[in-house]
C-alpha cells in the first residue's frame, strides 16, 4: 500500500492572525516547502455525516486575490461533482455561478482602473 503525506505549516501572529502558510506533499514535483497565501481545506466527517472546514489567508493576500480564489474553489469542486458524481446538471449550475462571479469580478477591476 502506497501512503501520501501533505504537511501544512502555518505561522501566527501574536494575535492568532495569519502570516505565513507553507505546504510540501510527497506527490509535489518539486521538493521542499512552498509559499501559499490561502488555503481552503474540507474534510466530510463520515461519523457525523459533515463537512469540516479550515480556511487561512494570510495578510498579504489582496481582496481581488481572495476573490479569484474563491472562484477558481468552486470552479474545481464543479470538476469534483462531474468526476466523482456524474451530475453534468450540478456541474453547470456551478460553473454557471463561476461565470457570473468572473463577469462581476472584471467589472470591478475594470472600474478600479478607471478610478485609479
Amino acid at each position: 500500500m502506497r501512503k501520501e503525506t501533505i504537511t501544512l505549516n502555518i505561522t501566527l501572529d501574536e494575535n492568532n492572525v495569519c502570516e505565513k502558510i507553507h505546504w510540501d506533499a510527497t506527490q509535489k514535483p518539486e521538493p521542499g516547502l512552498e509559499q501559499a497565501k490561502a488555503i481552503s481545506l474540507a474534510i466530510w466527517d463520515g461519523w457525523g455525516k459533515g463537512t469540516l472546514k479550515i480556511d487561512l489567508w494570510t495578510k498579504e493576500m489582496e481582496v481581488m486575490e481572495m476573490k479569484r480564489f474563491c472562484i477558481e474553489t468552486i470552479s474545481g469542486l464543479a470538476d469534483t461533482i462531474r468526476i466523482a458524481t456524474g451530475d453534468e446538471v450540478m456541474a453547470m449550475e456551478m460553473e454557471n455561478i463561476c461565470k457570473r462571479m468572473q463577469d462581476r469580478l472584471e467589472a470591478e477591476v475594470k472600474q478600479m482602473q478607471q478610478i485609479g
